[in-house]
């Protein structure tokens, strides 16, 4: 990337998520929204390490635009060291590092904040996008196992979950995550799916990750909260090996994202933070076999 890219990484990233949203929201699809198969966290080659918040939804949002099915990213290089060669007029997807500043180099935002750390891109490729390199096999689950699984996960949490009426949504008031009748979802993939997002809200009570977004956000809170569910829930779906897939009632909420992100360029970067940052604590509290599982 050129220095001009490396200043401006919050835009590059942000119009690339914006193109993303607006390109699914005639049906729905947004770029978090993954398919059986196709949802695994993307890893890098070189380190076999998953990336973490908005680097993970802007490497599905460019796997989802060009089709690709394998979760497996690295820099020219990396695929270099490989024998593998990245082929003639391939695009690459920016990812972001934070580069953590000496004391002395500690820098003021556009907000007037100091911060420590600045964040800086590179461009990486994904498998598909190479000659020379045979991806392994990605391990298979069956569904059983993957819902036996998910049910383990949400008890393990240990929220209050009632059932009844015809709404899924999450009571601040009464700290209590309401759900329709399990019969009610269309399998059991989408039932888990809407309780992953309901148990995201719920992870943000100030007895948790105690998130307030009001302060960043201002009157758009409740439109960032969402956001924040809809990305918490793709990463804990995507960890536990199930779709997740467009819901039509959150089509309401899409404009006001692309407010937001048109707005503040560093909107989605808090937004997939905080998503990230609740579904490590739900995978926290898990009991240790299994949080050492994941």
């Amino acid at each position: 990337m050129t220095d001009t890219d490396r200043r401006d990484i919050y835009q590059i990233v942000t119009d690339r998520i914006i193109a993303a949203i607006e390109a699914g929201a005639g049906d729905w699809k947004m770029p978090w929204h993954i398919t059986k198969g196709s949802g695994a966290i993307p890893c890098n080659v070189a380190s076999s390490r998953t990336y973490r918040g908005i680097n993970v939804v802007v490497l599905w949002a460019a796997a989802q635009a060009a089709g690709y099915t394998q979760p497996i990213w690295g820099t020219y290089k990396q695929w270099q060291e490989r024998g593998a060669q990245v082929r003639k007029g391939e695009k690459a997807a920016p990812v972001v590092f934070w580069k953590l500043l000496d004391q002395a180099e500690t820098q003021e935002d556009e907000e007037g904040q100091r911060s420590r750390c600045i964040a800086r891109g590179y461009h990486v490729f994904n498998a598909a996008q190479v000659d020379g390199y045979e991806a392994p096999g990605l391990p298979v689950t069956s569904e059983p196992e993957r819902i036996e699984c998910a049910e383990a996960f949400f008890a393990a949490l240990g929220a209050t979950i009632r059932h009844g009426g015809s709404r899924a949504f999450y009571s601040p008031g009464l700290d209590v995550i309401q759900m329709p009748p399990f019969p009610a979802f269309c399998d059991p993939v989408a039932y888990y799916g809407t309780l992953a997002h309901e148990a995201t809200h719920w992870s943000g009570h100030k007895s948790r990750c105690n998130r307030g977004l009001s302060g960043r956000f201002g009157s758009e809170s409740y439109a960032a909260e969402e956001l924040v569910a809809e990305l918490g829930a793709a990463f804990v779906c995507a960890e536990l090996g199930l779709a997740s897939e467009p819901r039509p009632d959150h089509a309401a909420y899409i404009d006001n994202w692309l407010k937001v992100l048109r707005g503040d360029k560093r909107a989605i970067f808090t937004a997939a933070a905080a998503a990230q940052r609740a579904a490590d604590w739900m995978h926290q509290h898990q009991p240790q076999a299994m949080h050492a599982a994941a």
